[in-house]
């Protein structure tokens, strides 16, 4: 390890002075839009377990994801850019797709590394890498596993929703490869239930804990004690806030199984969300479900899900471990979620793998405010949409923009082939300077290229 990770070790816990490696807990919630939490300064919603998480860590406040849930969760889990994982398209959402898309199984995630090194693993929630057997969680380093394969599933039939004429709506929730079924009850529960069952049974040896919620992602089947809190709250903002509280209540629920067992001292706990909030909305077998239009909180920042713009990207992260991090301190280095493989390997001990990662270690950052960013440059690419980032400056390739109503930027502006942007305008990436600025576009395009053809298999 860096000199850096000397002055964040100097403090330890007493479980950790006796001797215990850290216990790794990463709660990824699925569409939490960019400010969507008071910490982020979202006064209208409610979320004290999130912030008492940031009380007690590093915020981010420029932290990148992806712009949807598959390439991201490969992001978060291998450390290295979705292309180099075959991620370049939607994957598959049930094993019965004979030619569905998979995240390479030869890719090493996170969950590979640390069992290797003695921890025990287990995903509870969301996969979406590959529902074919052979690219299921089990064959990628989790001990156990329980949830649903693809991208998302009703809370209470535990059915994916995404049809076509030729296949309905199909039920998914397996445990450990096996379909089983728990019909009537409210899947985020049982995400809790089977987080916090994995917790006090691995509490006396170190465990890598995988908590993938499907929420606030639609469909919007909110906690119903949360719902009057905003009954004055205009829809569609309404029925996302409620959505955000229940993520926020479970989220609280599995932090409070870590303090039950005297775990949280020597439990690092990453929170962070796949990509911006959803704008969608779905009218399927006589089925209505979905964001209804968007309600999430991006403040100046335009975009959402599926765009590369900032909205769509850009998403709260904290970063906690008491004692061996910085706590209540914020950071404004841009990051991206890679970053978290080789920052959590250094935390517990481990030599990260000898093939290139596309993470950065963050042990500079979270020892210093004034270290620099460890990227100095960022790349995204989605379908055919990509984007590159230098500095101020970030160039968006076939662009989609899927800002909702709710944002002060006009919806779905048309974009053009090349979208040059400001991060630093007033109005972030209102304007368009590809025609004012070409030769920044022809730097940030030959960078794109150059990318691209680096990370290709």
């Amino acid at each position: 390890m860096g000199s850096a990770w000397g002055a964040l070790g100097a403090a330890r816990s007493p479980a950790a002075e006796a001797g215990g490696r850290p216990n790794v807990v990463i709660i990824y919630t699925d569409d939490q839009g960019t400010l969507d939490a008071g910490c982020y300064g979202s006064d209208d919603i409610h979320t004290p377990n999130i912030d008492a998480l940031a009380r007690r860590g590093v915020r981010f406040i420029q932290a990148y994801a992806h712009t949807v849930c598959c390439p991201s969760r490969s992001q978060l889990l291998t450390g290295r850019v979705p292309q180099r994982s075959g991620v370049t398209n939607w994957l598959s959402n049930n094993p019965l797709d004979e030619n569905g898309r998979n995240m390479h199984v030869s890719e090493v995630t996170l969950a590979e590394v640390l069992r290797e090194n003695g921890y025990r693993t287990g995903l509870a929630g969301k996969w979406h890498l590959g529902a074919k057997p052979g690219h299921q969680p089990l064959d990628q380093g989790f001990d156990e596993a329980y949830g649903h394969l693809g991208g998302f599933i009703d809370n209470f039939e535990h059915k994916f929703l995404h049809s076509n004429p030729r296949r309905p709506p199909f039920h998914d929730l397996y445990r450990n490869g096996k379909e089983i079924d728990e019909t009537g009850r409210y899947f985020p529960d049982l995400v809790v239930r089977e987080a916090t069952r994995f917790i006090v049974e691995n509490k006396d040896r170190p465990f890598f804990l995988y908590c993938a919620f499907n929420v606030p992602h639609y469909p919007e089947q909110s906690d119903p004690k949360f719902r009057g809190m905003y009954d004055s709250m205009p829809m569609p903002r309404r029925s996302y806030a409620s959505m955000i509280t229940t993520t926020d209540d479970r989220i609280g629920q599995v932090i409070r199984a870590l303090d039950l067992w005297g775990l949280r001292d020597n439990t690092i706990v990453l929170f962070m969300s796949d990509n911006g909030h959803s704008t969608e909305d779905f009218h399927n077998w006589d089925l209505n479900y979905g964001a209804h239009g968007g309600g999430g909180n991006t403040g100046k920042w335009r975009g959402a899900k599926a765009s590369l713009f900032e909205g769509g990207i850009r998403v709260p992260s904290i970063l906690s471990l008491p004692g061996r991090i910085p706590e209540g301190e914020t950071r404004d280095q841009a990051i991206s979620n890679m970053d978290f493989f080789p920052t959590i390997l250094a935390l517990c001990g481990v030599e990260r793998p000898g093939y290139e990662i596309d993470g950065k270690s963050l042990a500079p950052i979270l020892s210093s405010a004034d270290a620099p960013s460890q990227h100095r440059t960022f790349h995204w690419m989605w379908q055919d949409q990509w984007a590159v980032r230098e500095g101020e400056w970030k160039l968006i390739g076939n662009g989609r923009d899927t800002t909702g109503l709710e944002s002060r930027h006009a919806p779905r502006k048309e974009m053009g082939d090349l979208y040059l942007a400001n991060l630093e305008d007033e109005l972030p990436e209102s304007v368009n300077h590809a025609e004012s600025r070409p030769e920044i576009v022809a730097r940030l395009q030959k960078m794109h290229t150059e990318w691209l053809r680096s990370v290709t298999p």
